[in-house]
């Protein structure tokens, strides 16, 4: 049963920064959010959005009852309050400049066998003009390398509250929409020999596009 302040369930510095995000968010990104439903109760799982602000990691993470995990640049671990923080979030250092980062992936996969959730955005980068970009093959690596369900989602509005090049729009409504858990078999399939991971990245990011913003009925 889900704690109705799932914040104490989370390490100290976390829990913090969530309810103060999450506070944040709703007053200057009021937007609608739905399949929640479609978000495990519990169980580590990896979560994969599409990518077009600075905002969407925080706001994609938001809605999720459990602790997750984001990726940053292993630059960032500099001395001071920020490498702190870093860790004290749980955030995983990527070394952005290789296509693979063996360390990043133990990572990943140890926090989903820990239960928690990993954020991943298969494009790699922010889009520069908003639209959906070609995903790149390593979420499809890691993917298949956990064997973890991939819950897809789609945020909307980001790019135009914080799109690359732009300057920050407060009130700018930001909307998301969570699609059904991927099974290891929905975008894991062997057979695909050499093209296995970028298959993969493709089917993710083929659920990710097929989602469509939150439309609640007028009562």
């Amino acid at each position: 049963m889900s704690h109705p302040y799932p914040q104490v369930e989370m390490t100290p510095v976390y829990g913090i920064c969530h309810a103060f995000l999450d506070i944040m968010a709703g007053a200057c990104f009021r937007g609608d959010v739905a399949g929640t439903e479609n978000l495990p109760g519990s169980g580590g799982y990896l979560l994969a959005s599409n990518h077009a602000s600075f905002l969407d990691p925080p706001l994609v993470g938001l809605p999720v009852n459990q602790q997750v995990c984001f990726f940053a640049r292993k630059s960032l671990w500099k001395p001071g309050i920020a490498a702190w923080w870093l860790d004290a979030v749980g955030c995983i250092p990527v070394d952005r400049d290789g296509s693979s980062d063996i360390t990043a992936m133990k990572r990943v996969i140890q926090a989903v066998k820990s239960g928690r959730v990993v954020i991943l955005f298969p494009e790699g980068t922010r889009t520069p003009d908003g639209r959906l970009q070609e995903p790149k093959p390593g979420v499809g690596l890691l993917a298949c390398r956990t064997g973890a369900p991939v819950v897809p989602a789609r945020i909307f509005g980001s790019y135009e509250a914080l799109g690359r090049g732009g300057g920050l729009r407060l009130g700018t409504p930001v909307s998301i929409t969570y699609g059904r858990p991927l099974q290891p078999s929905d975008y894991d399939h062997p057979a695909d020999g050499k093209e296995r991971y970028p298959r993969a990245a493709a089917r993710i990011m083929a659920a990710i596009a097929a989602l469509e913003p939150p439309r609640f009925p007028i009562v």
